[in-house]
This record gives C-alpha cells, structure tokens and sequence, in this order.
C-alpha cells in the first residue's frame, strides 16, 4: 500500500525525523491559509499523488508570496499530472502540501528495500539527490553506497555512520545523519514497510539533515496490525478495477496486454502469463479466484476483468486439486448465463474430474472454446484475442 508524502512525512515527524513544517491542503484557500499558518517565505506548494517526477511534470514549484501561493495552487489542484512514473494518462491533482522551504546546502538520496537476492535488507544512499536512483544505478552505481541488515535484527550505529560518511558528512551533519537513519530504519521496521525513499535528504546551511520527500510503501499482508496505517489509504489513487476486486478477495492486478486471465492459484496465474506471452500474446490481468471458483467468484471475475476496454479475449485456467473441476465448469456457465461476456472464452481445465468437467461445457447451450493442454489453450486465447478465431 502506498500513501501520500505529507502522510509519511508526518509519520517521520512522530519518529523524531527533521521534516519541513507542512501541512495538506484540499482547497486554494485551504493552501493560502496553510500558508499563513507557517508564517514565513518561502514556501513549497506539492501536488500529492502516487507517483514521482512531480517536480519535472510542473507540479512541485515554489512560493515567494501569498499571492503565488494562490496561484500555484489555483494551477496544481485539478491538473492531470503527467510524469515518468505515472505514463501517458497522468494522474489528476486532488490534494496539495504546502510546507516551508528549506536552506539547501547539499542534497542526497536515502532509501531502504528488500534484497531479495541476499534475503536481508538493503539501506542505501548517494550523493546524486534529486536523480532517478534506477538512472544512477545503471550509469554511476559506484555512487550509491549500501549497507545490509540482517532478517531480525536492527541497523547498527557503526553502520548509520558508515552511510554518514559516504555522503562525505562531517562534523554535526555526522551527528544528525546518524539519528536520521536510526530512526528512519526504526519507521521501516515498526511500520512494516515494504520501501522507503528520501530523495532528496537535504543538508542545510545550519548543518541539519532533513527529509525534503518521503515515498514510503507498506507490506499489504502486514496492514492488519496497522489500523492508523490502513486509513491513509487513499482509494482514488488506486486502479478502480483493483479495489472491486479486494471487495470480494480476489487477488487482482490490471495490466496493459489484451488477453484476460481467471486462474487459481498465484504461481499457475504467473505460468498462465508468461505462456500467453510465450505463444505471442500479452496479459491483460493477474487474476487469482484462490481455492473457491464457484459461480459467484467466477462472475465477479467476469465483471472485473471485461471492465478493461482492452480485453479480446479470456483464458480460465484451473488446476483441480483442493477444487474439483467440474465444481469450477458449472459456476463457469452459471456466471456467464449471468452476465453478458461479448469476448471469446477459452477454457483449460486438469485435475480432479476434468473429464466431466469437459463434458458439462460440451453440453452447455454457451460458446466456449475448450483447449486440451495450457499449451493449447494458450495458443487459441492468443489467436482469438487477435481475431483469428
């Protein structure tokens, strides 16, 4: 789950983070007022949204005086911003921060993932604040300086010096950067945190180190046992279709290819995908229905994935294991005698009473197109999605 940077910025705040006075603002006159709130000149007028590259798409700028304060505002909220980060459609402006502006001596990036590949978490930082990371990555990597930390345990202090020291610090700016870390990696531990990135950290003039942005991305299996976490949730920022589906525990992921995907199970959904692919074809959805395909999973299936104008055509592709197949082929027909599926239907069914399963789709009075091996299926689905069948 992600969330605004005025919502992690105040999480930082609690945790004993140095971020600039800032407050949200919905509204022109909520900016003006957050504004002369802050009492001093310049400010920073923020577009809040899901995505980065505010500042390249014109919706980070700053304010000299009230006025401007107005205008920035009156120009950012309603604005469909369009960045790297957020692709062609851009993103439309609903929600604003407004904070004071910072003395910046230096700027630097900080971030914490997982690696995966080591199986331990990964604290880096450069120099090059303000950059793309994954452009530094690719082009400089020498400049991002890491250090790990072990599944359980905590970032040493030696090592938030290290990180210090990277950045060239000295003097207090060491002293503060070192309380910077400890607490920025006590936030991604308590808070379940799946990422986290200050870009920029800042250095001022008077030598403190500040967090000027906060992206921070949450565990979604973790949000249970963070209920104040949960409400920053912000629904209109999410893909429409995704938040249907979490209404009835489907497990779905839009995408940008033509064929649909109903499969249970997510390791044979990632299958279905790369098959798709394979035979020429491009997913339009990650689709896991779980354990329990019956008619009325299946149907919302159904309404979710042809609620994407992109789709051609849709693969069902079901393992019979803890669900007999024939259970999953008559809430199959029952669903489509429910709603209306204007698009080819392919349909692979294995495992527990497949062969009857087969037969109940050969006797329903409804078009389907029944494929006898994935690889079957996935070559009709591809040539129906193009119109070849």
């Amino acid at each position: 789950m992600n969330i605004h940077e005025y919502q992690g910025k105040q999480i930082f705040r609690e945790a004993g983070v140095p971020v600039p006075e800032g407050y949200p603002a919905f509204t022109v006159d909520e900016a003006v007022n957050v504004a002369e709130k802050i009492g001093t000149l310049p400010v920073m007028v923020k577009a809040q949204i899901h995505a980065g590259g505010r500042g390249k798409g014109g919706g980070v700028k700053i304010a000299r005086s009230i006025e401007e304060v107005r205008e920035h505002a009156q120009n950012i909220l309603g604005m469909n911003l369009v960045t790297h980060q957020t692709g062609p459609g851009g993103k439309l402006v609903q929600r604003l921060l407004v904070e004071s502006a910072s003395n910046i001596a230096s700027e630097f990036y900080a971030g914490i993932v997982l690696d995966r590949s080591l199986s331990k978490f990964c604290f880096m930082v450069s120099t090059e604040g303000g950059m793309e990371i994954e452009k530094v990555a690719e082009e400089t990597p020498e400049r991002i300086f890491k250090v790990w930390i072990e599944p359980g345990a905590d970032l040493e202090p030696f090592q938030a010096r290290q990180l210090a020291f990277a950045l060239g610090m000295e003097g207090t700016q060491i002293r503060s950067a070192v309380k910077t870390f400890m607490n920025l990696w006590n936030v991604f531990r308590d808070k379940d945190c799946s990422l986290m990135e200050i870009n920029p950290l800042i250095v001022t003039v008077e030598n403190e180190v500040i967090a000027v942005d906060a992206k921070i991305n949450f565990d979604g299996n973790a949000l249970y046992k963070h209920s104040d976490i949960a409400e920053m949730q912000d629904l209109t920022e999410e893909e429409p279709s995704e938040v249907e589906a979490k209404k009835y525990n489907l497990n779905y992921i839009k995408l940008d290819g033509t064929v649909g995907c109903m499969v249970n199970g997510a390791g044979l959904a990632m299958g279905t995908m790369d098959i798709i692919k394979l035979y020429g074809g491009e997913p339009a959805n990650f689709l896991d229905v779980g354990g329990v395909a019956n008619a009325e999973t299946v149907a919302h299936g159904f309404e979710i994935i042809l609620s994407d104008p992109n789709v051609n055509a849709i693969l069902i592709n079901i393992f019979g294991g803890i669900v007999r197949c024939d259970r999953v082929a008559q809430g199959v027909i029952d669903a489509m005698g429910k709603i209306e599926v204007n698009v080819p239907v392919v349909v692979r069914l294995e495992g527990t009473n497949a062969k009857a399963a087969r037969q109940l789709f050969a006797d329903s009075p409804l078009e389907f197109i029944v494929a006898n091996s994935l690889e079957d299926a996935a070559e009709k689905v591809v040539k129906a999605s193009k119109g070849e069948i």
